[in-house]
Formats: structure tokens, C-alpha cells, sequence
């Protein structure tokens, strides 16, 4: 089911906006299972799960994981309490959608997903790092984000609203890292309706935290952590080799 909707204007996104909004403004872009942008959804309809749409609507998204290159830590958020969707987690750096109507564009070809260089995701990666954690977009190189890998995958927000949540993920999610020398080089400044806390972690100390039955985790990032996380920080300076495709 695709659902045809209004596209928002870029210079006013986001300003002033509540979690509704965003649900209603918000356009995602409606993937075929092969990754093929095939339509747009509003962000809400995309999310609905209901006896219609069991798993929602298949769309494309973003994890982001930055990293210190100095002290090998990753830049952790717990989302906002507030937030309608899997609220209290904790989670990587960034989580969120490539938007239909953005500019810069947010819209990959599948030329620039074979080649790597998704621009668009990245240029999304910018606008919600902005966002989300108050990072200036000008301590950021769209050439530093490294794109690793895709995961497609479905997940319903029981942790919140029991086995009958009407709310869930059903992404291709696009996994992207980002390094930076020292902590200091990125300020913080988090959006208090979309996170809660933020923390610089070893993998140790990730590790002791995941142990931790009383912290709620987004079931993208244990997927990711389950499937590659590990291997990926012990090399990172390999994954983040520079690739011409992707410049």
C-alpha cells in the first residue's frame, strides 16, 4: 500500500514542529523488497501496524555510529520518553528516513547505491544529526560518512505497547559510520523531544550496558550489534578507509 502525500518544504523543516508533526509531514520513501524507491507514505501511515499492514510499509532509513578516533568510543542516545515510536531506548548516534522534497536531495538512485556513494542518505545523515543532537553541519564532511552495509529487517514496538503495539519499523537501513578525532571537536546539543540522554561508550562498556536488564535497547541497533558491531570497532580504521565510489 502506498500512500501519496504532501511534501514538505525544506527551509521550514522541522522548525517548530511536535512528534505529530513530524508523523504527518514527515515523507519517507516506500521501497519494493529489492530496495527500489516504488512511492511515498507519510511517516505515521509507514509505521502503522494493524491487520492491513502486519508490518507496516517497507521504507528506507539510516543508523548512524560515530565514533572518537582518540579513545575508540561511540556516541550512544537514549530517545526522547516523548517520542511515539520505541521512546526510552537506547540506540546508536542517529536513527531516522531519507525524505521525498529535500534539498540537498535525499533520494538515492540504485547507481548511487551500487557505487556507494549515497548521497542522499547522508545528506539525511546531516539534516537529522542537526536535529536530533544539535551538531553543527559545519564540523561535519558529507566524504567522511562511510556507508557499510544495508539491513532489512521488521520489528514492532512491543517494549512500548505490549503484543498488540500499533506502532512498528519495517526498514532498509542503511549503515553508515562517522569518526572524529576527539570528542571536543563535536558539541552537543540534544533536541529535548527526541533524546533524553546521550553517552560516550567503549565497546566494554556497551557490552556491560546491553548485560543491563533494567535499559531498553532499539531492535535495529541489537541487530546490528548482533551481526557485525563488534568486528567493525575492532577495525575501524579499516572501515573507514577511504573508497573513490563513494567521494
Amino acid at each position: 500500500m502506498t500512500t501519496t502525500t504532501t511534501l514538505p518544504e525544506t527551509p521550514s523543516w522541522g522548525v517548530g514542529w511536535t512528534q505529530n508533526d513530524m508523523m504527518e509531514k514527515d515523507t519517507v520513501l516506500v521501497l519494493d523488497e529489492r530496495d527500489n524507491v516504488i512511492g511515498s507514505a507519510s511517516k505515521k501511515t509507514s509505521h502503522v501496524f494493524n491487520a492491513q499492514q502486519p508490518h507496516g510499509i517497507l521504507h528506507r532509513a539510516f543508523s548512524v555510529f560515530v565514533f572518537e578516533r582518540q579513545s575508540s568510543r561511540m556516541l550512544l542516545q537514549q530517545r526522547a520518553h516523548s517520542k511515539i515510536t520505541f521512546p526510552n531506548v537506547w540506540t546508536n548516534t542517529c536513527c531516522s528516513h531519507p525524505l521525498h522534497g529535500m534539498d540537498p536531495n535525499e533520494v538515492d538512485t540504485p547507481a548511487d547505491v551500487a557505487d556507494g556513494s549515497v548521497r542522499g542518505v547522508k545528506h539525511a545523515a546531516m539534516r537529522k544529526l542537526q536535529h536530533e543532537l544539535g551538531i553543527d553541519p559545519a564540523l561535519l564532511d558529507l566524504h567522511g560518512f562511510r556507508f557499510l552495509t544495508r539491513l532489512h529487517y521488521w520489528a514492532a514496538d512491543t517494549v512500548t505497547h505490549g503484543p498488540d503495539a500499533p506502532w512498528g519499523e519495517h526498514e532498509i537501513d542503511y549503515v553508515l559510520f562517522y569518526v572524529v578525532d576527539k570528542i571536543e571537536a563535536l558539541p552537543l546539543l540534544p533536541h529535548p523531544e527526541e533524546v533524553d540522554d546521550t553517552r560516550w561508550v567503549t565497546l566494554q562498556e556497551l557490552q556491560t550496558m546491553m548485560r543491563d536488564d533494567n535499559l531498553l535497547f532499539s531492535p535495529w541497533f541489537r541487530l546490528i550489534v548482533e551481526k557485525w558491531l563488534e568486528t567493525w570497532w575492532q577495525n575501524l580504521d579499516v572501515c573507514m578507509r577511504p573508497d573513490p565510489q563513494q567521494n
